[in-house]
């Protein structure tokens, strides 16, 4: 069996997402696939995304991908990152699209106008190093409550079950920016861009194994 299937539907930075996951698998194969059939054998799968998240969705639909995400977030560790996290909710402001309804919630956008505690107007989209404030999961362990990841997004998930939430952030305001449940964790951040703690991220999940 495959042991990590990185999943390529067009829309994500998978060079960096599966060298990074390659430097921590401890010589586990991973593998960046479009092939549904691939995604169903993997013992862990990673959703990676960038772009408009009504792009991210045709072109899953297109790949007929769909139906082999859904099945792999119920039933195996799955990493979703970026837009990866945000399709996993009902609906996106961004172009007014729904999502694969994993999760309940909505995709929203900062708004135009936000300042920082010390009135400097902060733009959208957010890029950049930002702290991570942590709720308790495995997928923390080794990485200190505060750390830096590295962040690219103009829109954030507002889910409607706060026991979803696993890690806030700030920026102009708070915003979840991880969230977990049983064998899903899904970040907005990019943890393949992050460093040391970004790596120790993925090393925790390469060896997750969920409860129940």
């Amino acid at each position: 069996m495959m042991a990590i299937a990185v999943i390529d539907y067009g829309m994500g930075n998978l060079r960096s997402v599966s060298q990074a996951l390659e430097h921590v698998a401890g010589g586990e194969p991973v593998l960046v696939t479009s092939d549904p059939a691939q995604v169903a054998v993997a013992e862990r799968v990673v959703f990676p995304g960038q772009g408009a998240m009504p792009d991210c969705m045709a072109e899953l639909e297109a790949r007929g991908l769909k139906p082999a995400v859904l099945q792999a977030a119920k039933d195996k560790p799955f990493l979703g990152i970026c837009i990866g996290l945000q399709m996993l909710f009902e609906h996106s402001e961004e172009g007014d699209v729904s999502g694969l309804g994993v999760f309940p919630g909505q995709v929203r956008r900062f708004p135009e106008t936000m300042v920082a505690p010390d009135g400097a107007r902060l733009k959208v989209p957010h890029m950049g190093w930002n702290r991570v404030w942590q709720k308790p999961h495995p997928l923390w362990a080794g990485i200190e409550d505060g750390a830096r990841f590295y962040f690219v997004h103009s829109y954030c998930v507002q889910p409607e079950d706060e026991a979803l939430v696993t890690g806030c952030c700030e920026y102009g305001l708070p915003f979840t920016c991880a969230v977990g449940r049983a064998n899903i964790f899904a970040v907005q951040f990019h943890p393949e861009k992050s460093a040391r703690d970004g790596l120790q991220l993925l090393k925790n999940f390469v060896s997750w194994q969920p409860a129940g």
